[in-house]
């Protein structure tokens, strides 16, 4: 019976270092004019805009001329990330994917890696070797109540975005991902990211 209690607290505190090592929750950009929503939808990690200090941005800088007046709010920015295999190099913890840099209107190979538990490092490369990153911090919504307790890294305090906002990239929330389970579902479902292969 002993073992099996140890087993369990062993196997929790596993559980709960793998989701520290997960970037899921929402994401000040180093420059502060926008938050990303990280969420995982079928075992890899999307980040869409979900905040601008300056509403109402287009993405004006797409090379697909049909996309240069969409919002970039709600705009997936950090796109298809899959756990990096460590058999191909890859840094325990980091993600790799592509990042859309809206400021240019280009895609980048692009790898995260979350640094303790309110730092997330981003790294994108064009042509494998022109390389840039930097760090974005953890947002904690000021809103949020206080618990004496602090919060489980699991459950970051963060600010989903609502179903027609989303969908019409309209204007955040401050409700955390608990409050709203169905926002990363939402975010999910955006037609880029439902209709990227896995």
């Amino acid at each position: 019976m002993n073992k099996i209690g140890i087993s369990g607290i062993v196997l929790l505190a596993a559980m709960g270092s793998a989701a520290a090592a997960e970037p899921i929750g929402e994401w000040l950009v180093k420059d502060g004019v926008a938050r990303i929503r990280i969420v995982d939808c079928n075992t890899r990690l999307w980040g869409v805009v979900s905040w601008e200090k300056t509403p109402g941005g287009v993405d004006a800088e797409n090379p697909d001329r049909s996309k240069r007046s969409r919002p970039t709010l709600g705009m997936p920015i950090l796109l298809n990330m899959k756990k990096a295999p460590p058999e191909n190099g890859g840094e325990p913890d980091q993600w790799e994917g592509k990042v859309y840099n809206a400021k240019n209107g280009k895609t980048y190979d692009a790898k995260v890696k979350q640094v303790g538990e309110d730092k997330l490092d981003i790294k994108g490369c064009v042509l494998g070797f022109l390389c840039g990153g930097e760090t974005w911090t953890r947002y904690i919504d000021p809103a949020a109540p206080i618990s004496p307790a602090p919060a489980p890294v699991s459950a970051p305090k963060t600010a989903p975005i609502k179903n027609k906002a989303l969908a019409k990239a309209a204007t955040a929330t401050t409700a955390t991902a608990a409050a709203d389970p169905n926002a990363n579902a939402e975010i999910c479902s955006l037609p880029e990211i439902a209709g990227a292969p896995h």
